[in-house]
């Protein structure tokens, strides 16, 4: 008979309890909670995750199914779905934010690449919807009968770990997340054409960073000056200037010289001039 750790146990053994009370401490977490902490509480949404439970009601038919064993499990002496569900309503959520992006940064960091071929920070930004049962989460409605949340990622490709997650009401349009991305400087953000709003781009610049983004089809410009390439090499810079009152960019086209394709980019980069 196996007298060792429950597997789940030995899954969340790694997660830094000590660094979690300091924040629970600081949001005021366990003040008055006698058993059910907010450490068990995140242990068992953990455990719902991994066993991809449906619902609270789920999660806790499969708890209830390893009773003799949740206070080995990490969840304490006893859960129920009431209880659980007041925490998840009550308690501040910026408690298991906090935590989780102090994990993503010890994970960043033990993911750096020195050798990648563009020297600084790289990152692309882009959001998915995730569909949700319009009569559960009526909060959520997006179109007539159906409901659903944005989630607007912010991803590290130099260590290929999501930095920065952003989640709105799926109606909120796209460019507006761009205002809550902690921008760094000297790093490089790849948009799609979804992004393209020039008085958002330009504010990347005045914090020292780069921005790529694909053109919208409609943009008017004119050409200002010709740069002389090597017809061998797949990228060609053009000055540009814009028709109407926005920073100046410089057009990137990158030719496909098999497929004979043209995908138009837009950098922001003044030591290119």
């Amino acid at each position: 008979m196996n007298n060792g750790k429950y597997v789940f146990a030995q899954l969340t053994e790694f997660l830094p309890k000590r660094i979690f009370d300091c924040i629970v401490a600081r949001y005021h977490g366990d003040k008055y909670v006698r058993h059910f902490s907010c450490w068990n509480q995140m242990l068992c949404m953990i455990f719902g995750q991994l066993t991809n439970r449906d619902s609270l009601r789920d999660l806790i038919v499969a708890i209830e199914a390893h009773s003799r064993k949740t206070y080995h499990l990490g969840f304490g002496k006893s859960v129920t779905r009431s209880n659980l569900a007041k925490a998840n309503e009550k308690r501040d959520c910026k408690i298991f934010e906090e935590f989780s992006y102090y994990l993503i940064d010890v994970a960043r960091k033990k993911r750096e690449n020195d050798n990648f071929e563009i020297k600084g920070k790289v990152y692309a930004f882009d959001s998915s919807t995730i569909d949700l049962c319009l009569s559960v989460f009526w909060w959520a409605k997006f179109r007539k009968n159906k409901g659903g949340i944005k989630l607007h990622t912010l991803y590290d490709i130099t260590t290929q770990i999501p930095a920065f997650i952003h989640i709105t009401a799926a109606t909120v349009n796209d460019v507006n997340a761009m205002d809550y991305i902690p921008y760094e400087s000297g790093a490089y953000y790849i948009f799609d054409r979804g992004y393209v709003d020039y008085e958002r781009l330009y504010k990347i610049a005045i914090l020292s960073a780069y921005f790529v983004v694909r053109a919208k089809s409609n943009l008017k410009f004119r050409r200002m000056y010709s740069r002389k390439v090597d017809k061998t090499k797949i990228l060609q810079i053009l000055g540009i200037s814009l028709l109407d009152k926005t920073p100046v960019l410089e057009l990137l086209t990158s030719i496909d010289y098999k497929d004979v394709k043209e995908l138009n980019y837009k950098q922001l980069t003044f030591s290119l001039f």
